[in-house]
């Protein structure tokens, strides 16, 4: 489950929204169970997209996800911090993941050596080819990387998978991990699915929040590479 936190207000006021909201979700379905997680539980996956402007902040927000039993389920705390600050993470207890801060491979390294135990990859936004060199940085630090998408459009969403579906199972989970939520802001996502001539194969949608691939998935590459009847009348018409 992704979860947002960093919500709108002072740091007091933002850190109390935070906790009340972790609150409610674990009273919610922490007691849910699934066959994706080594626990058998559901893994919560906190984005703070930078609000967080005090490691000290960020710790007493881990303090509450022990005392409502939360913190035992979080595989990530992706990018507490805003860039500009530069702190050691290691001794937090939990996996903190580093995301826009990872811009390059050299990024990635630097985070890493501050403690970060896993980096957000974005094959669209940071480029196919500076994604693999960060992946390469990762994989030879022994750290775990994930893919997220921007709520890309469904044939970008197979470009991100081509990558997710390469990297070293998450741990904890036992799979790859990506995040995609285009489906959740696109009023015509089906429409927007048929664009891809690979829309009808299984692996196109998600069973029970997972992408099932298989032989053909990987010998078509998702589709990624087979001309769309949609797009290609674009570059005609410009």
């Amino acid at each position: 489950m992704k979860i947002k936190i960093g919500q709108p207000g002072t740091q007091e006021e933002m850190l109390q929204k935070d906790m009340d909201r972790v609150t409610a979700i674990h009273q919610a379905i922490g007691s849910r169970t699934t066959t994706h997680s080594e626990n058998g539980k559901l893994p919560y996956y906190f984005d703070a997209n930078g609000r967080y402007e005090k490691k000290e902040t960020l710790q007493r927000f881990i303090d509450h996800t022990r005392k409502t039993g939360a913190f035992d389920q979080i595989a990530i705390i992706e990018e507490p911090f805003p860039e500009a600050l530069e702190v050691d993470v290691s001794d937090m207890g939990v996996r903190i993941a580093s995301d826009e801060s990872a811009h390059t491979d050299v990024d990635a390294v630097k985070r890493i050596q501050m403690g970060y135990k896993a980096i957000a990859l974005k094959a669209i936004a940071k480029t196919m080819s500076m994604t693999m060199k960060i992946a390469q940085a990762a994989y030879e630090q022994n750290v775990p990387c994930f893919c997220a998408d921007l709520s890309v459009n469904p044939i970008l969403i197979e470009w991100n998978k081509n990558v997710a579906a390469r990297l070293s199972p998450f741990p904890g989970l036992g799979i790859g991990l990506m995040e995609t939520n285009g489906h959740q802001n696109y009023t015509n996502w089906e429409k927007m699915l048929s664009y891809n001539t690979a829309s009808a194969s299984s692996w196109v949608k998600t069973v029970q929040g997972v992408f099932n691939l298989d032989k053909d998935y990987y010998d078509r590459s998702g589709g990624i590479f087979e001309p769309s009847p949609h797009y290609e009348e674009w570059f005609k018409s410009t």
